[in-house]
């Protein structure tokens, strides 16, 4: 079946039990260059986000509804999240690294180079439930000046790594990506999702998401293709308590089946870059949309 409202597109009844057809887009911020990166704080209530060419964060207040700078300069932040602990883990573009954010605001290092050479420029992040940082490092941040520094690769790839939670080594855990993007683990952590954008530098290159199953020591195998994008590539995304997965794409968010079954569309203004869940229920969706973020509520709730 294929339905469209003025919001959603309806490809699956199955997504009618995800969406609330009379739902509407809320725009909380605008005139941001190209927002990504965007983390939730329950505790705080409140998002934060990256706007990656003004080099700065951004936050927004749930419960007052104001908008405010967390960072600036923000190393050309990027792709965001939290630990275990609620600190914040940020992918900083320009600085070419990984950081952690203390409790105090202090931040520390946790990845800048893997067998001596320096990253690219880390793009997304996640931490496992053993405490284990995945990072993808593609080349966006090295590859002119809009986003970071242009520079040579040291390394000569794009990779997927993961920080062990142990040794704090660097390891890396896939080099087969042309340029490895968003991830996130299954529910039950068995199995991790990794997005692949070479499209942008190639017309013929991937824009699609592969699934690796994840043993409990953090190797992968497996790697099969679930989904191809076929507007713009598929970026940032996040699962829903249900295994969905809502990610971006450039007609907006679009909602697959952990299989990789598209059913259905949230339609947004500009091409969608990352999405996160948030509040009090956390069924609020927040879409980071080139220029300006917006949210809408959903009747799933994202899983934390």
């Amino acid at each position: 079946m294929t339905s469209s409202g003025e919001l959603f597109e309806v490809l699956d009844a199955r997504f009618t039990e995800c969406a609330e057809m009379t739902e509407h887009l809320e725009t909380i911020a605008t005139g941001c260059r190209f927002t990504e990166g965007p983390v939730y704080f329950p505790a705080h209530r409140y998002l934060a986000w990256s706007d990656i060419p003004n080099d700065r964060m951004l936050r927004y207040d749930e419960l007052s509804g104001n908008v405010s700078v967390f960072r600036e300069p923000s190393g050309f932040a990027n792709g965001n999240t939290r630990d275990g602990q609620g600190r914040l883990v940020t992918c900083e573009q320009g600085e070419r690294q990984v950081t952690r954010t203390e409790h105090d605001g202090t931040r520390v290092v946790l990845a800048d180079r893997y067998d001596g050479k320096r990253l690219n420029s880390p793009n997304d992040v996640i931490v496992a439930e053993d405490g284990a940082i995945w990072f993808t490092d593609p080349t966006y941040g090295i590859d002119n000046n809009y986003e970071g520094q242009r520079a040579d690769s040291e390394i000569g790839s794009a990779n997927l790594y993961r920080i062990d939670p142990n040794t704090a080594n660097c390891e890396l855990k896939a080099d087969d990506f042309a340029q490895p993007n968003g991830l996130a683990f299954t529910n039950d952590g068995a199995a991790l999702y990794v997005s692949d954008t070479g499209y942008t530098h190639d017309d013929q290159g991937p824009r699609h998401i592969r699934r690796f199953a994840v043993t409990t020591d953090g190797q992968l195998s497996g790697g099969d293709v679930i989904a191809e994008c076929t507007s713009g590539v598929f970026d940032g995304f996040r699962l829903d308590e249900d295994g969905r997965i809502w990610t971006s794409a450039a007609d907006g968010v679009r909602c697959l089946l952990a299989d990789g079954t598209h059913i259905g569309t949230i339609r947004c203004p500009e091409p969608v870059a990352n999405v996160e869940f948030g509040g009090p229920r956390n069924n609020l969706l927040y879409i980071c949309s080139t220029s300006s973020v917006y949210r809408v509520m959903l009747r799933v709730r994202g899983h934390r």
